[in-house]
């Protein structure tokens, strides 16, 4: 096994046992860029010479006896939304030439205070508004869709291109690349790891989070993510939380939600039945399994789609007049359409977030959490525009992939997603597991035991 083919864990272990040099770690990822992008295309660009200064200063340390922690010397990508000091944030987009961040996000600072080395700035639908990241293949099949908006992240790490990644999510955008790329995306509590410093799609509704290779993983990043920052206005004041999951496996007592309405509608059916089966391991694991109710499901996509395309449009609204030609025609128009919704439009949809969440908040009191599929399908072909389903009906890629994903935004609720096997086109499947603010322990917890019960995969065979 190469050193970019471990677990962020495993390669943890052994920089800190000094059997691997972070700058050996760093070599292989590097010599895997440089055999993946051509095919791959997930980074907008590769800090090499920083990486390899921030390796070296890495293993000098930790043979000074200077271990920082888990992710000292591990090599990382961030999502282009991710200001990091000297380095460009693109957003992917053409409006943004020629930009360079003169501070580091909190969350990059706090990355590179644990000892991170950072590798490069991961490709994004434009702004992140989009489900596909058009730019980046898929890491399984490089005739597919990547999915998005953190499809870059979710591709690198899939492809051994990075040992983590961080991504963000306003209505999927860690949880469906990550779904569709045979990784782990965990979508935290709102406001539980601070934005400042990443470029916005709509403020109510984005997350940071982690794309590792295991659950274990996501676990270790995101303890180096958490803590109150007064510079984002939605920021916690979250008690400190191990996240770790413990070894067993035995989820003796844990209430697990299963579906009746909504996420089970419209879905492949073998993406159902491998999500079935992974219920039914949970259930093996001693989970008491509950069949629920979803709330108010006929409004979910309009509620979406209500707080994102005006707070889109308004954090665009200077450059959208100015530079128009510059955004993608697909992003464009949907900044152009927010400027057609009423602010009635817009608080309706604030209100039916607010019964959402108390719904949401009834419903959990009656499970921990609640698994269901991540997205209804798995990696359509590139710029294939609809999904036609059994029943006959058509739906637009882009809804599709959302429809699932969008009420853990809605809500702010923590969502884990974690690969559940393959269809017969050998396509990755993933589940996602939804829980109470700031039960992501629990999330991690249910999906480390149900991870252990599987043989561990490998890179994504296409890369």
């Amino acid at each position: 096994m190469q050193p970019c083919e471990l677990t962020l864990g495993a390669a943890a272990d052994a920089v800190r046992a000094r059997r691997l040099s972070p700058v050996e770690l760093l070599d292989s990822v590097l010599e895997r860029v440089g055999r993946t992008e051509p095919h791959l295309c997930a980074y907008v660009t590769v800090t090499e010479e920083h990486a390899r200064r921030a390796a070296r200063e890495a293993a000098d340390d930790i043979a000074a006896g200077r271990h920082r922690g888990p992710l000292h010397g591990i090599p990382m990508a961030l999502k282009d939304l991710i200001d990091v000091a000297g380095v460009p944030t693109s957003a992917s987009s053409r409006v943004r030439t020629g930009h360079r961040a003169g501070a580091s996000s909190t969350v990059a600072a706090r990355l590179a205070a644990a000892g991170a080395v950072l590798v490069g700035k991961t490709h994004t639908h434009e702004f992140a508004y989009g489900l596909t990241t058009p730019q980046t293949r898929n890491a399984w099949d490089t005739g597919r869709v990547a999915g998005g908006s953190s499809g870059g992240s979710a591709v690198a790490v899939a492809a051994g291109s990075a040992t983590f990644a961080l991504g963000t999510d306003t209505g999927g955008s860690i949880r469906v690349p990550a779904a569709l790329n045979g990784v782990v995306g965990l979508k935290p509590t709102y406001g539980l790891v601070p934005r400042h410093g990443v470029t916005s799609l709509s403020w109510s509704l984005d997350h940071v989070g982690p794309i590792t290779r295991t659950v274990a993983d996501a676990a270790l990043v995101l303890g180096a993510l958490t803590g109150h920052d007064p510079r984002d206005p939605a920021s916690l004041a979250a008690p400190a939380t191990q996240y770790r999951p413990t070894a067993g496996a035995d989820l003796t007592g844990l209430r697990v939600g299963v579906p009746r309405t909504y996420y089970f509608d419209h879905v492949d059916p073998e993406v159902e039945a491998a999500v079935r089966r992974a219920i039914d391991q949970l259930q093996a694991l001693g989970a008491r399994l509950v069949e629920v109710e979803i709330p108010l499901t006929r409004y979910i996509r309009a509620t979406q789609w209500g707080l994102m395309v005006p707070e889109a449009t308004a954090y665009h609204e200077r450059t959208l007049r100015t530079v128009p030609e510059l955004y993608q025609a697909d992003v464009r128009v949907l900044l152009e359409a927010g400027e057609l919704m009423s602010a009635g439009d817009y608080l309706r949809a604030q209100r039916s977030r607010t019964l959402m969440r108390r719904e949401w908040a009834r419903l959990l009191r009656e499970v921990d959490l609640i698994a269901a599929p991540a997205v209804p399908a798995t990696a359509v072909g590139a710029g294939q525009e609809t999904v036609t389903w059994p029943d006959g009906t058509s739906e637009a890629v882009s809804d599709a992939y959302v429809r699932l994903s969008a009420p853990a935004n809605i809500t702010g609720v923590p969502s884990l997603s974690l690969p559940v096997g393959h269809d017969t086109a050998g396509l990755p499947i993933g589940m996602q597991l939804l829980g109470r603010p700031l039960g992501e322990s629990v999330l991690l917890r249910a999906g480390h035991a149900y991870e252990q019960t599987r043989p561990a995969h490998g890179l994504a065979r296409v890369a």
